[in-house]
């Protein structure tokens, strides 16, 4: 018809099109040539209506298959605008040369030295554009590899600072300051349908945000497919934590791995050893293994002492060439650091000129390593690549693979977005132990976690300030008493030391457990539960023992308990929070055994003695712990508080745990507060009566709430002994002082005071030498109070002589 024939493609990035050699279509669309103003315009059927030609005249139809091989004149051919083109070369290379006939219509004949033409391919989508992508090979991924696999000519028409080369109108810029500018050129040359901006993914630098582009170069490869299934089968022998990495992310990751390209452009880094022959008529390449053999090349030159291996400074080493006299000279490059950090198995052994035997010796492979998840295609990989090309065999044994740590919205920490936590100001706030101890227990290493430094915070609280309190406690009452340290007698033991022991030695085997099979989660939550139980049951029911125990061997026994549970804690804590578990260990395991190691980080990890681990002693205390909690629970819901002795409590446990009952009633009724207990089988029946309930699950304790006047005084003194003991703390008095109170009140606190066994009770309670009716002392700290409707004033004065 000798009317010209345009292919309609379309672009995100015009900078990209002087490097265009083909353009690709889907093989299975349907395609139609359109007539607009006297020209043929060919694109995607299903894309007309999105650029505003479904109303023109239709020409014909055919499918993107049949367009495969027609060859068309490019917007900006080479050879106009002085720019050198290579070709990639396949096997049986088609150049399609020739017309292409399509139901009449003739493509215009183009340049026949080029092998630009239409070519099918999968990525062509149908969603966007015009159904016709142009194709750079210079610059995308998918575009190279088209390239590779279709003997693409090639054509790079930027240089490495990011410039148009050639003698384009837009030559000298860089490629996002010259989009505008080839657009223009195409409009004035009549080449441009339309200009229009899109919002659409483009690559940012993370740090910068400058803008990133895909570009072509060589570089030098270590041929990693060729050991592809040794690095398979060797991800078999590697244990992951979390197991679903191993054939997940990184066995993905394998299972697709392509040729390492290790060579990088730097003016410094870690020189890449080879060296090449500056006669181009030789080209001789030699790759230098060592020191050594450099230092033994003929005519070498350029060599300083101390020898830096860095580039620049191997630059300047030269040596003559074996084969054609000419000098070596090393290529620029520099290998990728994380060839450097996978290399680090042996290379920190500096084997092999040193530790001959590593391989050998039982140093390697490692134990384990660990990173973020991130490294699957990093450090981890890199050490899996280098061990299985050098030694055929993996180099560690078991990984704990990180999750990434967010903020507290789950978005990802960036300096550039202000979300960044310093990890400084947090250690400063709340030390390093607490932050260690948070990602150690707050979620399994392989999950991602959102930070928040609440939760630091929190596990100070909860965790590490109540074991540096059962830790003070026990230091406090030693020193008062003078009790020289050292193991509790094997005989004498009550039953609340019997206990700890057991659940101490079941720790050390359940923590040994934990981290023998790399779950620091695990292992870490235990002594936590440890701790909780510690502190909150044996030392809280023990504090008699510490202070009023006239027993001198109950006494001893629960000293020599606690100070071992101490010990033992801090060589398990070693690993978790070294910081405090050394300052626990140093004062109380070197006070005893000087001889000792230094250090808790020099000392061997605990070892369970399972014949002191008691199962039945074990269920019955917690079952015990269990029916307290929810005696609490009933109290607090009839508003009694726990200081209140009450008549009677009942409880239910399930049919199997009557016998733990009887064994744990007199604990019961010390924690319950309690005169007497009734056992009942039927739930129901906790409801008769003044009784309030608590139930969980197969558990259930019903409280008394008619409470005698006799217990009315009790608890009055009680509440005494508590309003007494805040006003010592409040004076700054030890706990060893000894004072004279002083009260005023109504005919019901005398009658309270003047009770010969209340009365008691309170001065051993509070230290107290007197119970004095009367105005306090001029230098006594004075208190009014309210308990119970009853008005009084109290007051304490630390008796000089203690």
């Amino acid at each position: 018809s000798g009317k010209p024939a345009y292919l309609l493609a379309w672009t995100t990035t015009p900078w990209t099109l002087p490097g265009n050699t083909a353009l690709a279509v889907a093989p299975d669309a349907e395609y139609v040539v359109v007539e607009l103003d006297g020209e043929y315009l060919l694109m995607a059927s299903a894309l007309l209506g999105a650029v505003d030609l479904s109303d023109q005249k239709f020409i014909g139809g055919f499918k993107g298959r049949d367009l495969e091989g027609i060859r068309y004149e490019p917007l900006f051919n080479p050879h106009r605008f002085g720019v050198e083109r290579s070709r990639f070369k396949t096997a049986g290379d088609e150049t399609g040369e020739g017309e292409k006939r399509l139901s009449g219509l003739v493509v215009q004949e183009a340049d026949s030295s080029l092998n630009y033409r239409v070519i099918t391919a999968g990525f062509v989508s149908m969603e966007d554009g015009t159904g016709i992508v142009h194709v750079a090979p210079a610059y995308g991924e998918i575009d190279y590899q088209a390239g590779t696999e279709l003997g693409l000519d090639f054509v790079h028409v930027v240089d490495l600072q990011g410039n148009i080369t050639g003698h384009y109108p837009f030559s000298g810029k860089f490629v996002k300051d010259a989009d505008p500018l080839v657009l223009e050129d195409l409009e004035k040359r009549g080449l441009l349908y339309r200009s229009e901006k899109i919002k659409h993914t483009y690559p940012f630098c993370w740090r910068c945000g400058t803008p990133l582009i895909y570009y072509a170069k060589q570089t030098w490869y270590i041929k990693t497919t060729a050991v592809k299934d040794r690095m398979l089968s060797g991800n078999e022998q590697i244990n992951w934590y979390p197991e679903h990495i191993k054939h997940g992310r990184f066995g993905d990751w394998l299972q697709n791995n392509v040729d390492w390209a290790f060579s990088r452009e730097r003016y410094w880094g870690t020189s890449l050893p080879v060296w090449r022959c500056e006669n181009h008529n030789c080209g001789k390449l030699d790759c230098v293994g060592g020191v050594e053999e450099l230092k033994s090349k003929e005519g070498v030159s350029g060599l300083k002492e101390p020898l830096d291996l860095h580039r620049p400074h191997t630059d300047e080493i030269s040596y003559d060439c074996p084969d054609c006299g000419g000098r070596m000279r090393r290529v620029p490059e520099v290998i990728d650091c994380w060839f450097d950090s996978g290399a680090m198995a042996i290379a920190q052994w500096h084997y092999p000129f040193e530790n001959e035997t590593l391989l050998t010796d039982g140093r390697f492979p490692a134990d384990y390593i660990s990173e973020a998840v991130d490294q699957t295609r990093g450090w981890f990989y890199s050490l899996h690549a280098i061990s299985t090309l050098l030694f055929d065999r993996p180099c560690y044994k078991n990984v704990i693979c990180l999750g990434h740590i967010l903020d507290t919205k789950g978005e990802k920490m960036s300096k550039a977005k202000g979300n960044v936590i310093e990890p400084g100001t947090v250690i400063d706030k709340y030390g390093a132990d607490a932050l260690r101890w948070y990602f150690f227990t707050a979620s399994p290493p392989g999950n991602v976690r959102r930070f928040d430094e609440k939760q630091v915070s929190e596990i100070n609280r909860r965790f590490l300030m109540t074991l540096w309190n059962v830790y003070s406690f026990f230091v406090t009452y030693a020193n008062i008493d003078r009790y020289q340290l050292g193991e509790e007698a094997q005989t004498d033991l009550s039953e609340l030391d019997r206990w700890i022991i057991s659940e101490l030695n079941q720790l050390v085997v359940d923590v040994d457990s934990a981290l023998d099979n790399y779950n620091p989660t695990d292992g870490g939550r235990r002594i936590e539960s440890f701790v909780d139980d510690l502190s909150n049951w044996y030392v809280r029911r023990s504090r008699r023992r510490f202070w009023k125990s006239e027993n001198d061997t109950d006494k001893l026994a629960a000293y020599g308990t606690l100070y071992r549970c101490l010990v033992t804690l801090s060589k398990l804590l070693a690993p978790y929070a070294p910081f405090m578990a050394d300052e626990i260990y140093r004062n109380l395991a070197l006070t005893v055994s000087p001889g000792a190691p230094e250090s808790v980080h020099l000392a061997d990890f605990p070892e369970a003695d399972t014949s002191r681990i008691n199962k039945q002693l074990s269920d019955d205390v917690h079952l015990a712990m269990k029916l307290s909690s929810l005696g609490r629970a009933a109290r607090a819901k009839a508003g009694i508080k726990v200081r209140q002795p009450l008549a009677k409590a009942m409880v239910k446990v399930g049919q199997h745990e009557h016998e733990g009952l009887m064994r744990v009633l007199p604990q019961l009724l010390d924690e319950l507060n309690v005169k007497g207990i009734d056992p009942v089988d039927d739930a129901v029946s906790l409801e008769e009566g003044a009784f309030v309930v608590s139930t969980d699950g197969g558990y259930s304790v019903a409280i008394s709430t008619e409470i005698p006047a006799e217990l009315l005084a009790e608890g009055m003194a009680r509440e005494l002994v508590h309003r007494l003991q805040n006003m010592r703390r409040s004076a700054g008095f030890d706990i060893s002082d000894h004072i004279v109170t002083y009260y005023q009140g109504d005919d019901y606190i005398r009658e309270i005071m003047s009770n010969e066994a209340l009365a008691g009770y309170i001065r051993q309670e509070t230290l107290s030498r007197e119970l004095v009716e009367g105005e306090p002392s001029p230098d006594a700290s004075v208190e009014a109070h309210k308990i119970s409707g009853h008005q009084l004033t109290l007051g304490v004065l630390r008796q000089s002589g203690n």
